[in-house]
């Protein structure tokens, strides 16, 4: 009896480990589509698609609108050629200038400054660039008097924005952004003697009684909204424009200047504004993995008068810069 248990037993041990190496040998066995093709590996990292009626892989197309990577940043050196024409004013005497893009460096005084940095996290972006600029020419004053005077401006900008990416792709994007920009103004004017006899009331105004030149400065923040994109065009070549829109006559205030009147000159009011409005759009090349480089153009317009000051001018001119992103 003992020995009959031993051997049924044995049977039931045998036939069991039997069943558990038949289903080892179905788990580890390659797996096969109707048609007898292999299916791949769920963890062999790849991503294809089986087409059982041709029976061939065919690799999964990527989606056009990759996420970017987590974190960017960019650092670069602008140059801006711009042009400068328009009206300026210093203690209520308006002049009129007109220098082009390219006569910029005959005109320039010192060496422009100039940088930008960029900083990207997930749809998040803080972006700044400033830019310092003294230019020597001369001027017209319309409405003033009949002569020309030598005008010498200093100008600087600096701007910083927070952005958020609505199209966060990595062959494309689109951000809406808002911030401040601090400019400053100095107008330095030599006025040239003439002999005008509305010369002496004109010193009389400025409090400058045996000289014709003076100077005087201002410095404003004005609140900026703006939208930017750019797109993949072609491998490592975009394209990107910028746009914004500033002031918003937050700085407004009174505003004066000295006009001309019959044989006599006279300080008139005149309506205080404060705007100012960007743009600018152009190539951007990625010529290594981290150097790149934009060739474009840039145009920006001041409508600034307060006080005694006049900002009418107009910045126009080809803009390149080349960087380096982390």
């Amino acid at each position: 009896m003992k020995t009959k248990l031993r051997l049924a037993s044995r049977k039931l041990l045998l036939a069991f480990s039997i069943q558990f190496l038949l289903s080892l040998s179905r788990i580890n066995a390659a797996a096969v589509d109707a048609n007898g093709n292999a299916l791949p590996d769920a963890n062999d990292g790849k991503s294809t698609l089986i087409d059982n009626s041709k029976g061939k892989e065919v690799p999964v197309e990527k989606s056009w609108c990759e996420t970017p990577s987590l974190w960017e940043v960019r650092v670069g050196l602008p140059g801006w050629l711009a042009g400068l024409s328009g009206e300026s004013g210093v203690k209520g005497v308006v002049d009129s200038v007109d220098v082009r893009f390219d006569q910029v460096l005959k005109h320039l005084t010192h060496f422009p400054i100039a940088l930008a940095a960029d900083v990207r996290y997930q749809r998040w972006e803080f972006f700044m660039d400033g830019q310092y600029i003294e230019l020597g020419t001369s001027a017209t004053l319309p409405g003033l008097l009949f002569t020309d005077a030598n005008v010498h401006i200093k100008n600087a900008l600096a701007e910083g924005f927070v952005g958020y990416r609505l199209v966060n792709c990595d062959k494309a994007s689109l951000s809406i952004f808002a911030g401040a920009r601090y400019t400053y103004l100095q107008g330095d004017l030599s006025i040239f003697d003439n002999g005008d006899a509305r010369l002496v009331r004109l010193r009389e105004l400025l409090g400058i009684q045996k000289r014709l030149d003076f100077s005087d400065s201002i410095d404003w923040v004005d609140p900026v909204i703006g939208v930017r994109g750019k797109v993949k065009i072609w491998k490592a070549t975009s394209l990107y424009a910028e746009g914004d829109v500033g002031g918003f006559d937050v700085n407004s205030d009174t505003a004066f200047e000295l006009r001309r009147e019959g044989r006599t000159i006279v300080r008139e009011s005149v309506d205080s504004s404060d705007w100012s409005y960007q743009v600018q759009g152009g190539l951007e090349f990625q010529l290594t993995r981290q150097i790149w480089s934009q060739v474009g153009w840039r145009y920006m317009k001041y409508d600034y008068r307060k006080s005694g000051f006049t900002d009418k001018n107009e910045l126009n001119g080809p803009f390149l810069q080349t960087g380096i992103n982390f």
